[in-house]
């Protein structure tokens, strides 16, 4: 291999998942305090979702390795089962051997388990990969199984990750009462140009370039042309350029070894290779989706709503609302922040798709008020006031035809209107 030429001590771009080779983005990071979230609290799931290469895995495992002695962990990978499969392989996780069980018996033992880790002080966390997979019943049983708790609090913690398909399914009307019981969502999505960048330089100083430049600056540009920002495409092309390099005895990679790679793995640009995937899945009839869809949909569409974030009066913000979700709180990390102490750091989320917008309370200290009635949860109208704490959130509707007509039922009512500035 290429190791000696490149004085690395390890390969840099393997596929496998390895904790140590982590490169936290920014959606990275949050994704992961978001997990690290369910071993402090219990009252919800954490459902983190990402494009086929995103990291997801990588993260868990991540996660995994710096979790504190008391937690006692099951995690679920094959997730193409049945109900009752699926309580024996998290029994099996938990140590026992359920396989003559019946189902009574199944949930009998687990909940007995859980009581008793509870008593002991150990928090136990159930951790499913590929979540995707799991049919509705599953998905349903795993609802139930949160419900175990002892007079106190519930005593067993979630996290469901998987493709951007178990959104789908979270949101489809059968399952209503577990999306409900959802606490923090979050989709993990393609790096940006500098995290590429970033990224492959820290995977390199793992391996051991010492910061030696091992790529020169002008590939970047063409890796992320190629790979969209992609993680595991990345590896892919990186490992394949550094092995062009190789072969002409080169102990640094050229724009040509990159473009050489490209040649020898038949790649077209990435953005021309989602858009033929988009009109093949069209032409069979099922809806196209990119890997890439909130940034390109911030990018092409026109937004659904506008967020005003007013303080003494003064409009400070004023947000453009995509389908996707906003985190909204005092944390740097929050898709749009308020920096006050009466708010806090991930304190409530704005949920938009093309039919309507949901603010939901993310267990604030301080909550969020609508016509001074608090809330947990809120579809929003057009004209709706969000108060927290000292500042106020207006949101504007933009669908079309949508925004009229809540405005002249507003006029039908004699509900307040706000005057709305000038998009």
């Amino acid at each position: 291999m290429y190791l000696e030429l490149f004085k690395l001590r390890e390969l840099p771009f393997r596929l496998s998942p390895d904790p140590q080779f982590l490169y936290l983005s920014k959606d990275h990071a949050r994704a992961k305090a978001y997990m690290e979230s369910t071993i402090w609290f219990t009252d919800g799931f954490v459902v983190i979702t990402g494009e086929i290469g995103a990291g997801k895995t990588t993260l868990i495992e991540t996660f995994l390795r710096e979790l504190e002695k008391d937690v006692v962990v099951a995690q679920i990978n094959q997730t193409q089962v049945s109900t009752l499969e699926f309580l024996q392989a998290v029994l099996v996780q938990f140590g026992f051997n359920p396989f003559q069980m019946k189902k009574a018996e199944l949930l009998a033992t687990l909940n007995s388990f859980l009581v008793e880790q509870y008593t002991a002080n150990r928090k136990v966390l159930l951790i499913v990969d590929e979540a995707q997979n799991l049919g509705l019943r599953v998905l349903e049983e795993i609802r139930l199984l949160s419900g175990v708790e002892t007079t106190k609090e519930k005593v067993l913690r979630i996290i469901l990750a998987g493709q951007p398909e178990l959104n789908d399914k979270m949101d489809a009307p059968e399952l209503v009462q577990l999306a409900q019981r959802v606490r923090l969502r979050f989709h993990l999505g393609a790096l940006s140009e500098e995290d590429m960048q970033g990224y492959i330089l820290h995977r390199l100083e793992v391996a051991g370039s010492a910061g030696r430049e091992i790529f020169a600056a002008a590939c970047f540009e063409i890796i992320y042309r190629y790979t969209g920002g992609v993680p595991r495409l990345i590896n892919t092309l990186c490992d394949t350029s550094l092995l062009a390099a190789c072969n002409l005895d080169r102990d640094h990679v050229t724009p040509q070894d990159v473009q050489a790679a490209i040649d020898e793995l038949q790649w077209t640009e990435f953005a021309a290779r989602t858009a033929a995937g988009a009109h093949a899945l069209m032409i069979h009839g099922k809806p196209a989706r990119s890997p890439e869809r909130a940034t390109e949909r911030a990018q092409q569409r026109a937004p659904l709503a506008r967020l005003l974030l007013v303080t003494d009066g003064r409009t400070v913000t004023d947000m453009p609302l995509y389908p996707g979700r906003v985190i909204i709180g005092r944390a740097t990390n929050a898709d749009l922040r308020v920096d006050s102490r009466v708010v806090s750091r991930h304190h409530c989320q704005i949920t938009t798709n093309d039919k309507l917008c949901v603010i939901e309370d993310l267990n604030s200290s301080n909550g969020i008020y609508i016509k001074d009635k608090r809330l947990r949860h809120h579809n929003l109208n057009d004209g709706d006031v969000i108060v927290l704490g000292t500042h106020q959130l207006m949101y504007i509707d933009e669908r079309p035809g949508l925004r009229a007509h809540a405005q002249d039922a507003n006029a039908d009512t004699g509900q307040h209107k706000i005057a709305v500035p000038p998009a």
